[in-house]
């Protein structure tokens, strides 16, 4: 396909009902929630209130220091609220999806959706 076409097609699929601004493309996508482990983390805990430190781990299957890393930068970019807590001497860490991280997935989604629909063929 010549890059011209592809070029259209972005443009057409831009300007649909979800569209997005012309200068938008997959480099502007939310690089805080592109990384594998981030949109996993942001991805489940759409799905719930809020999820453990251990089951996240599970469900992701990834290590302690991974999840650790990841959480803390959603955490900086303020898309994840963090609840520490100990049963009796046991440390508990809880995560949640602030308001913030939700409007966050809901763009990149709808980015994502957008750049799907300009790369399909018509």
């Amino acid at each position: 396909m010549a890059r011209t076409e592809a070029a259209r097609r972005v443009r057409r699929a831009e300007t649909g009902p979800r569209a997005l601004p012309m200068a938008s493309s997959a480099a502007d996508l939310d690089r805080v929630i592109h990384e594998r482990v981030r949109l996993g983390i942001v991805s489940a805990l759409a799905a719930t209130e809020s999820l453990a430190f251990n089951e996240l781990k599970r469900l992701l299957r990834i290590t302690d220091g991974n999840l650790s890393v990841h959480a803390r930068k959603l955490e900086e970019a303020g898309y994840l609220a963090v609840q520490k807590t100990f049963e009796g001497r046991i440390p508990r860490t809880a995560y949640r999806l602030t308001p913030a991280g939700r409007r966050a997935l809901v763009r990149y989604l709808d980015h994502m959706e957008a750049l799907i629909r300009a790369a399909r063929p018509r």
